[in-house]
């Protein structure tokens, strides 16, 4: 089942019986191209219980087999609801449908205003305040998602640091491209690796382009496909990528912020107490990561796997890592 006709009649029957027989779909929408889910976005007109909501399906409804370690709707769904619980600002899940149902595979959430894009976040007028802002909302978010507790979670993939460097090591080497930035950087994180921090429930991704901003600051956190049990420094350091900065280099967070801003807000919130100099390693692992990642994606367009030119331009960018790595090694010691 795949039609809009499909999609909007399964919706109309999930909300007559949610909200009540008047219930009425209203703008079903499809936003993305869905290389891995299905987004559409449509509102119920209910009265006073009247939503716009987000439909977050896999394609055609269909369970696929995972290919990497994303994690499956059903699991982003109890992530949501965990971290919802939390006090984080996520999208509240208002229904999970089954594999096999008449939706498929999918969940819905609520929709939250805001934007996404990095480029506009940092450089637009309107998000002037919630630039100042910001900083602090995220300390303050990823506090709240690493405190969740893990009892009760679904079945999540562990990795921590020397997992994910043999994990990029193996795929960098099957490239069979040496790359002497990137040979410096595994050998120096295999020497410097620090003692693993207490495992925590790890966004993945957290970054501007999975953030949701509104003009006051953070409106949610979306995207835990790659949510795993890690290290709490990996997510702080993921947001200093200066590949997530999008031009503004000067603010090591995100583009917007200073470290120690950020430190302070997740040691206010409840985090642990970290001082910037504990994030490098992270953040070099980071930058290789990426790095690896970036190489892939060129993989995949010159075997015609993913012949698209984005995955072309994001080839490009291998020279990017490089160059934030050799910036990266430059500037150890530093930070105090």
């Amino acid at each position: 089942m795949g039609t809009v006709t499909d999609i909007e009649k399964a919706l109309s029957d999930w909300a007559t019986a949610h909200y009540g027989a008047g219930a009425a779909v209203a703008g079903l929408r499809r936003l993305s191209g869905g290389a891995s889910q299905e987004t559409w976005a449509f509102e119920v007109d209910a009265g006073e219980k009247s939503e716009a909501l987000i439909l977050r399906r896999a394609p055609g409804g269909l369970a696929t087999p995972r290919a990497s370690e994303a994690v499956t709707l059903a699991t982003e769904a109890a992530l949501l609801g965990a971290t919802d619980k939390a006090g984080v600002r996520v999208p509240g899940v208002r229904y999970v449908s089954a594999p096999g149902s008449t939706l498929g595979e999918a969940f819905i959430m609520k929709r939250i205003e805001g934007e996404t894009l990095g480029r506009k976040i940092l450089r637009d007028a309107e998000y002037e305040t919630a630039r100042a802002r910001l900083t602090k909302d995220c300390g303050e978010a990823l506090a709240g998602i690493h405190s969740v507790p893990l009892k009760g979670l679904p079945d999540l993939p562990t990795s921590l640091g020397r997992n994910q460097i043999d994990k990029y090591e193996a795929v960098y080497r099957e490239f069979d491209l040496p790359r002497p930035v990137f040979e410096l950087a595994f050998a120096w994180l295999k020497e410097n690796e620090p003692e693993p921090a207490e495992p925590v429930l790890v966004h993945g991704d957290f970054r501007l382009g999975n953030l949701i901003v509104d003009e006051n600051g953070l409106g949610a956190v979306l995207d835990w496909e790659l949510a795993h049990i890690g290290d709490p420094r990996e997510d702080i350091a993921w947001l200093c990528v200066n590949s997530w900065r999008f031009g503004q280099t000067e603010n090591r967070v995100g583009g917007f912020g200073q470290l120690d801003e950020l430190l302070d807000a997740y040691a206010g919130a409840g985090g642990a107490r970290y001082r910037p100099a504990d994030i490098d390693w992270w953040e070099i692992m980071g930058s290789l990561k990426w790095g690896v990642m970036c190489m892939t994606m060129y993989g995949a367009f010159k075997t015609g796997a993913d012949p698209s030119v984005e995955r072309a331009a994001i080839g490009r960018r291998v020279s990017e890592n490089e160059i934030d790595l050799i910036n990266l090694f430059e500037g150890l010691g530093r930070h105090a």
